[in-house]
Parts: structure tokens; sequence; C-alpha cells
């Protein structure tokens, strides 16, 4: 049985989804109509993506140690591999994220399976932006990933 949490954060209102082993979708509140599951229940695991996630915002984890389970085509998990590897503070393009998968014409694929990432920031699809470095689309608007590459940047010396 899927278990979800809606949690206060700071950058807003987030809900978290586990499936008893593994965190399986992360929705930011302007997707919370999106949510299918009605079993809210804090586990040990939600618990720990939470707190993992506060860390995140605070600066003191830049890596993330959850069991991560996000259903998708083998594209796009091929895709959200690629975006785990982009280090911490670091951008890579669109076309720098197709190279990677091994497809160097798919940057348009990689932008739907970057859209349909279930589990944001903890696969980190908001360091994938433009080729000419803008910007360009997220699930939770363009200011919530300028917030998270702030954040990023602000404290990947530290």
């Amino acid at each position: 049985m899927n278990r979800i949490v809606y949690y206060n954060t700071v950058i807003g209102r987030i809900c978290i989804v586990e499936n008893e082993k593994s965190i399986t979708n992360l929705y930011f509140e302007n997707s919370f109509h999106k949510v299918r599951y009605d079993i809210v229940e804090e586990t040990p695991l939600l618990k720990k993506a939470n707190l993992e996630l506060e860390e995140y915002f605070n600066g003191s984890r830049k890596l993330f140690d959850l069991p991560l389970a996000p259903e998708g085509t083998e594209f796009q998990k091929k895709v959200w591999s690629a975006l785990g590897k982009i280090p911490y503070g670091e951008t890579r393009s669109y076309k720098e994220i197709a190279m990677a998968v091994g497809n160097p014409k798919a940057f348009r694929a990689v932008g739907m399976a970057n859209n349909r990432n279930p589990i944001p920031i903890f696969i980190p699809c908001h360091r994938v932006i433009g080729s000419n470095g803008d910007l360009v689309g997220y699930g939770g608007g363009l200011n919530l990933k300028e917030k998270l590459l702030k954040i990023e940047k602000t404290n990947a010396a530290l």
C-alpha cells in the first residue's frame, strides 16, 4: 500500500509518496490535484525523506540517501539516472543529458522525460537548463527552479 504525507517546507507545501520500500513521488502544491493515494500516514521512510529535504534546504546535505522507485519508460529511467549524476551545484543542458544517455539528438525527448520526473529534487531535474544557459521548464515553476539552484550554488562550497 502506498502512503503519503504532506509537509510544509521552505519552498512551500509538498507531498511525498512511498510504496513501503521506496519513495515513488514528490508533488509540489501546484500539482496536488495529481495525488491519487488516500492513506495519509507518516512512515519512517517518509520521515527520513522529509528530514533529508530539510537538510538539503539548509545546505547540510548534498546527496540523498533514499531508495527511489520512479515509474516510467526505459528511456525516462535512463534520463533520470543521468540526472542523478549531475553534481550538486552544477547544471547540464538538455543536449548534454541526451549525449549522456547515448542519443545526442534526443534533447526534446530528454525534456519530456524531465517533465515526467515523478520525484523532483531527489532526482534533480532542476539542474537541467537550456543550452544557452536559460532556465526553462520546471514542474514547480521557474521561480522554484531558480530557488533550488540558488540554494545549491550558495552551499556548494560548504
